[in-house]
């Protein structure tokens, strides 16, 4: 299996370091990036094969992974006409670039897997969003999820219309749970503890309810129940995030995450 990457960032750092050990040769996967530092970076850490502009590589490649700013994406696409010739699968991990655009913007090619991944993806504990075009093979669908298992779970979607869910969800996620972290350190700290002993609890506490939770067959809201005694602690401290619209305020805020990526598949797609 050779893959080719179209970008040296972090998210293409993380998938190299996932897929090292799952080809033959580290000398199968390919990076492509204007950028000869992290090149470099990239082949003395992982011995992978660099180049910093699209050539035969891609051709040879069975899977080609678009890791590159969406700003970046028309301009790939213009680079990677004439470079296709051996049909490989386009694996795009760009934000807010719809299929049928890149497709477009290729003169109808098909092969073509988008996906959503989330920064825990950087320890190997991602979730990714993925959905195929009518042109992906059953084989080139399998492709896409083994490189993207390098990095975590996967989760495959029937329209692509929920991408911009996933996005809001997922691909945005992590920055809730911090957000939450954050408000949990700083009562801590109201409250009297320092703060590296709130962060200690709130960490333990996020990563121990996730836990529980994952391995736990009843709903979220009758674990949440069972931990709100009638007239406890927990009991004044939900009656009080209810009253103050915590949960209703969480739902508009990754709706307003999904409206927004629906606004930039507009926008990138433009001609």
């Amino acid at each position: 299996m050779k893959i080719t990457f179209i970008g040296g960032g972090n998210m293409a750092t993380a998938l190299i370091a996932g897929l090292v050990g799952r080809v033959p040769e580290p000398g199968d996967i390919h990076v492509v990036d204007p950028n000869l530092d992290a090149l470099n970076k990239l082949h003395t850490q992982y011995g992978v094969g660099t180049a910093d502009a699209i050539g035969a590589p891609v051709a040879e490649s069975a899977i080609v992974v678009l890791a590159v700013k969406p700003q970046q994406m028309r301009e790939v696409a213009a680079q990677l006409k004439g470079q296709l010739g051996g049909q490989p699968l386009l694996l795009s991990i760009a934000a807010g670039i719809r299929s049928a655009d890149l497709s477009r913007w290729l003169d109808g090619y098909g092969a073509i897997v988008r996906a959503m991944p989330n920064t825990p993806a950087l320890i190997k504990k991602g979730i990714t969003g993925m959905v195929a075009m009518a042109g992906v093979s059953d084989e080139q669908k399998e492709l896409a999820d083994e490189v993207m298992r390098a990095v975590g779970d996967t989760l495959w979607l029937d329209d692509e219309s929920q991408i911009d869910a996933v996005t809001a969800v997922s691909g945005s996620g992590p920055a809730y749970v911090f957000y939450f972290l954050e408000a949990m350190q700083q009562a801590a700290s109201e409250m009297g503890l320092a703060p590296e002993e709130g962060k200690q609890l709130a960490l333990a506490t996020f990563m121990g309810a996730a836990r529980l939770a994952a391995q736990s067959d009843e709903p979220l809201e009758v674990l949440r129940q069972r931990v709100t005694s009638k007239g406890g602690t927990t009991y004044a401290a939900i009656t009080s995030m209810e009253a103050a619209g915590v949960k209703a305020a969480i739902v508009d805020a990754m709706k307003a995450a999904q409206a927004r990526g629906r606004e930039l598949g507009d926008e990138l797609g433009k001609d």
